[in-house]
């Protein structure tokens, strides 16, 4: 019983709310009809064969404006039952949704073997400039890595008190001991 009333009082308030035709209708200026019948024309005849022809070559080459038209021309005809539509215009609408064009062109067969050979390339280039900058380098080591110089450098953060709260351990030793003359330039 409460569900047959339910029904009945949606059916009612159903037909109380315009249509969605009528609401277009009431909002549409008068010059809609002729617009729609020209849709509806547009719809009903196919596209012609040489237009969709080999379509997949030409794609690339159409100028932006013919290929938004055939694309606008195709979606209005895919309106209608797909069976009406002639299987060149299936075949192109297909590939101009999902055909390897645009940013689903595959890469040239060759980009691989581009690629491989520029990075090695580039990696040799800095290998050589490392071994160059290598080979005029200074062969000593900076004199702040030798054993004597950490320990000074200890021995000066000991006595300025450097960790006052649990005290300098002394962490800085790590190399082997330098040339007898390291610091014979600094006296």
């Amino acid at each position: 019983m409460l569900r047959s009333s339910v029904i009945r009082a949606s059916r009612s308030s159903a037909s109380l709310l315009p249509s969605s035709a009528s609401r277009q209708a009431i909002r549409a200026p008068r010059a809609a009809p002729a617009v729609c019948l020209q849709q509806q024309a547009r719809q009903t005849h196919a596209i012609s064969n040489p237009t969709l022809s080999n379509i997949e070559k030409r794609w690339e080459d159409m100028p932006p404006q013919e290929q938004a038209d055939l694309w606008m021309s195709l979606r209005d005809r895919m309106k209608v039952d797909w069976k009406e539509m002639t299987l060149q215009e299936k075949k192109a609408a297909y590939y101009i949704a999902f055909g390897p064009h645009g940013p689903r062109r595959p890469p040239p067969p060759d980009e691989g073997r581009k690629v491989f050979f520029l990075s090695m390339a580039i990696i040799g280039a800095a290998c050589v400039v490392f071994s160059i900058t290598r080979m005029f380098a200074n062969p000593q080591r900076p004199r702040t890595m030798t054993k004597e110089w950490q320990e000074a450098s200890e021995e000066y953060l000991k006595a300025q008190g450097s960790e006052p709260i649990t005290g300098y351990k002394g962490m800085l030793v790590q190399s082997k001991p330098g040339p007898k003359d390291q610091f014979a330039d600094d006296e």
